[in-house]
């Protein structure tokens, strides 16, 4: 068949859109993302220009940059915000617009005022403001906005954009959503002021629709201009979908785009609808720009969150939800989504977890990492190549998390790589999740991963565990052991019995869980069987000996999780000690003396031993040795994934 007749999957999807005088290649958008890396300046830095360029080299229409303040003096939420209102950053600017647009993607940058939530401009000792006066729970004095602020703020917006514009950025992205200051005027909730500014949907969509147009009279009116908008907060304090409806139709036409998201990021129970999590279904929000989209008659609507599928793309875009679709977590798990859909390879698209790694470190470390994508934060190496490898032959002991791309990695280097897994297939302990709903698409990963395998030149050997004379038959250079870990039995009086099982166990056959269950142990490991079995409609206790649970460094999934416990009415129990077990359930003692918690069966996850002593019997079996993921310490898939192509990457330096 002729190419020029080929039948596209994705005809809608990949359908360009014109704004003005600029073209959209596509209708999947890099939806903003804030920096990392910037200089001492907050400008751009190399690192950070790679970020974004790899997202318009994987094919996205277009890439917006985040987290970029109008006014610092009265509107940094974050100290690391960009500042907007400095041209002495224009160069860095520029080179960020231009390491973008070469690769045929539309440069976006993001214009944002936190209004009474700019606490990073509180933190460098200003006043701030938003619509009201009132003080704080942490007792700063918040004023309202006067009028003489509230134009100085228009204005702010408007050169904000031009410097935009001239720095080589193709569209301004206005964020009116999430609890920063456009939203809190829009809401009748925040917002009850009684001058032209406040009462009427009208009055309090003035400042939106005033800055959509100071902007577009600055900046031209060729020049694409959208803007974020919540379409619902989603929590009783806030505003539901009827006025997210109403906002939306005031701005219909001032903006190019409506970007519907969800929710705010100051109310800790939204914060995952905002970015859902992996507890939610895909394209959880979806609803709220639809519903919008029946009342817009002039400008574009876009879609947010938990968008990766792209069937489930070309079908909104299709049926007529939305206009574009607007992907963030999606592209930093696979930068290259937009050409995988585009070219037929849909199937080996790293498909997005939404288990916030990437957020919760770029939270803590300023620094985004994927769990499933180790090349996220490495962008600058991936743009701009390695060192050429000195071709090795690479034993891997192992076919797990670390295994697996440890092998896809050396294997892409030019190595020769032999896998030997003990079991009868590869993806390792968690296997045994793949049952789980809200674990699909770690499901999915492990069979991308394995399939990816199948297809190169790596050598699998399955039901083969390695052992010193297994190594010498295949004669390596190097060996790298990811042999992972065991579950730990904690020392109970009557852990051997039979209403007892170890969590992998429940989760490969959860039938043998009874109707009360009982689990021992309070990390995450389970929690989420336990947020499983609840889900199934048993009554579940959680025991944890600490006096708080364990979550891990994944602190935005521990808000996802903490919810999902409350929501499902698990019990829990802290502080609390597990003395013995029988068929009436767990004899415990806590604060308030002893308890028979009932259950008929019993789970312990109260973590996992490393197979090291199986490792180092490895140690001297090849010139070069590495020891990586839950045989060197139980590790997180994250670091697990980081650590195995790194390592890879490192064989080969040297003859």
């Amino acid at each position: 068949m002729s190419r020029m007749n080929m039948n596209y999957k994705y005809p809608h999807l990949f359908s360009q859109l014109i704004i003005g005088s600029t073209v959209f290649n596509n209708r999947i958008f890099a939806s903003a993302t804030g920096p990392t890396n910037l200089t001492s300046r907050k400008a751009p830095s190399a690192e950070t220009c790679a970020l974004y360029e790899r997202k318009a080299v994987g094919g996205a229409a277009a890439v917006c940059m985040g987290n970029c303040t109008v006014d610092t003096t009265i509107g940094r939420s974050v100290s690391s915000n960009i500042d907007l209102g400095d041209r002495s950053i224009i160069p860095q600017l520029a080179k960020l617009a231009t390491a973008i647009s070469r690769h045929g993607s539309v440069p976006s940058i993001e214009l944002q005022h936190g209004g009474n939530h700019s606490f990073g401009s509180w933190q460098e000792g200003h006043q701030i403001y938003g619509p009201m006066e009132y003080i704080d729970e942490q007792g700063r004095h918040i004023l309202a906005m006067t009028e003489e602020v509230i134009e100085k703020t228009i204005e702010s917006f408007a050169q904000a954009a031009v410097l935009a514009k001239q720095s080589g950025f193709g569209m301004v992205t206005i964020h009116g959503g999430h609890g920063w200051l456009i939203s809190q005027f829009v809401s009748p909730i925040s917002n009850t002021r009684t001058d032209r500014w406040g009462g009427s949907v009208e009055n309090r969509c003035r400042l939106p629709v005033a800055i959509c147009d100071a902007v577009k009279k600055a900046a031209g009116r060729d020049f694409p201009v959208e803007i974020r908008i919540s379409g619902s907060e989603c929590h009783p304090g806030g505003y539901g979908i009827d006025e997210g409806i109403a906002i939306a139709r005031q701005l219909d036409g001032h903006a190019d785009i409506i970007h519907v998201s969800a929710g705010s990021h100051e109310v800790q129970e939204v914060f995952t609808v905002t970015h859902p999590s992996m507890f939610l279904e895909d394209g959880a929000n979806v609803k709220y720009a639809a519903e919008i989209k029946k009342h817009i008659k002039k400008s574009y609507v876009a879609t947010v969150g938990a968008l990766a599928d792209p069937d489930l793309m070309e079908e909104i875009i299709a049926s007529g939800k939305a206009d574009i679709i607007a992907v963030a977590r999606g592209l930093l798990a696979d930068p290259d989504l937009p050409l995988k859909a585009r070219t037929g390879r849909e199937d080996e698209i790293n498909t997005c977890m939404r288990c916030l790694a990437c957020f919760s470190n770029r939270i803590r470390k300023q620094q985004y990492m994927c769990a499933i994508n180790p090349r996220t934060g490495r962008e600058t190496e991936e743009l701009f190549g390695y060192f050429p490898a000195i071709k090795k032959r690479v034993l891997i002991a192992g076919g797990g998390i670390g295994g697996m791309q440890a092998a896809l990695s050396a294997s892409a280097r030019g190595h020769e790589v032999i896998l030997c897994e003990k079991s009868n297939r590869l993806g390792g302990a968690l296997n045994c999740e793949s049952g789980v709903p809200f674990k699909k698409n770690l499901t999915k990963y492990l069979e991308r991963q394995a399939k990816a395998i199948e297809k190169s030149n790596i050598s699998v050997h399955l039901n083969t565990p390695v052992a010193p004379q297994t190594a010498e038959k295949f004669a390596p250079d190097v060996i790298i052991a990811a042999l992972g870990s065991r579950p730990v039995v904690p020392d109970v009086e009557g852990i051997g019995a039979d209403n007892v099982f170890c969590a992998e166990e429940i989760y490969y056959d959860p039938s043998k869980a009874g109707a009360n269950t009982a689990i021992l142990g309070g990390g995450l490991v389970g929690m989420e069987l336990g947020i499983h079995l609840a889900m199934m409609g048993r009554k579940v206790s959680i025991i944890e000996l600490l006096p708080e649970l364990t979550y891990g460094s994944n602190h935005l999934h521990a808000i996802a999780v903490d919810l999902e416990l409350k929501r499902l009415g698990i019990d829990i129990y802290l502080g609390t000690k597990a003395l013995g077990i029988s068929k009436e359930g767990v004899l415990t003692e806590g604060q308030n003396g002893r308890k028979l918690i009932k259950a008929d069966t019993v789970i312990y996850a109260v973590g996992q031993k490393p197979f090291r002593e199986e490792a180092d019997s490895l140690r001297f079996c090849a010139p070069v040795f590495y020891q990586i993921g839950d045989c060197l310490i139980p590790r997180t898939i994250t670091e697990a994934t980081r650590e195995a192509h790194s390592i890879a990457l490192d064989i080969g330096r040297f003859v």
